[in-house]
């Protein structure tokens, strides 16, 4: 069984998505349910976790109701405005409103200009909020964003977190030694699990196994196979590969860093952390 860890739809019509701009490329245009359930079941891909890509409560609500509609999508990863001084207001209003469906919250640290905003103290409530309701934290960051994120994260230990694409280490320009001591720290200090999503998009021309292992096998020995989840990333994946080649890929990758711990990498972990009901 495979639970792919992080996926998105879009409709742009919507208007919310501001990065989705003719220079997207093929990420410019709509991608939604009917696309990736056949490629889903030609992968064996049992069930979904949907993850937010635009900064609006709005379109939170409209992947939620993409869910409850279609039940190989186990759950959603929402957005919500950390910095709002009405933040726990709102969070517990979307916590509400989600039910079972709502797993986690995610703003988008990537696109915020400073470079500590997420370890701020004023956000400290909307992170309080988000351990009240039993929510998860999915972390959007570059590596710059690393140590601001660990000491997000020592301030709130309770916190159920996990890295999205490991971090975004700049594998296209060789960016290994400081994202690799970074990230170990982060792991080491902290109980937050990483995502193996993501890579290829960061990696330029330098997509072959090879370029990628040396930045898997820090993936690996930072976390250990018990803080691993893999995800597609699709549709951006899209922009780079296909959904088959990179699950292949990361199969293979699996095998040299996690030999025999296939279901947990590829499955058991996110049900864990997003604590998922399969259908």
């Amino acid at each position: 069984m495979i639970v792919d860890a992080h996926q998105h739809f879009w409709d742009l019509t919507r208007a919310d998505y501001g990065w989705l701009t003719p220079e997207a490329g093929v990420l410019s245009r709509n991608y939604l349910p009917s696309e990736v359930e056949p490629i889903l079941r030609e992968s064996e891909v049992a069930a979904t976790v949907l993850v937010q890509a635009a900064p609006s409560e709005a379109e939170t609500h409209y992947l939620l109701g993409l869910a409850r509609a279609h039940p190989f999508v186990a759950g959603v990863v929402g957005w919500v405005d950390f910095a709002a001084a009405d933040a726990p207001r709102r969070i517990a209003a979307l916590a509400q409103a989600g039910g079972e469906k709502l797993k986690g919250l995610r703003p988008m640290v990537q696109d915020i200009a400073a470079p500590d905003w997420i370890a701020q103290p004023s956000l400290d409530s909307a992170f309080d909020a988000v351990i009240a309701h039993d929510l998860t934290f999915d972390a959007l960051v570059r590596p710059i964003h690393l140590e601001p994120l660990r000491t997000r994260l020592l301030r709130h230990p309770k916190l159920r977190a996990v890295l999205d694409h490991a971090g975004k280490p700049d594998i296209a320009r060789g960016g290994l030694a400081a994202w690799a001591r970074d990230l170990k720290r982060l792991a080491r200090e902290t109980p937050i699990l990483c995502k193996l999503s993501g890579l290829l998009t960061e990696a330029g021309k330098r997509r072959s196994i090879d370029d990628l292992e040396p930045y898997v096998a820090d993936v690996f020995a930072s976390f250990g196979p018990d803080r691993v989840m893999w995800g597609s990333d699709w549709p951006v994946l899209n922009s780079v590969s296909t959904y088959a080649d990179w699950l292949n890929l990361s199969g293979e990758l699996i095998q040299r860093f996690a030999s025999g711990r296939d279901a947990d990498v590829l499955a058991k972990n996110a049900i864990r952390f997003y604590r998922l009901t399969l259908h």
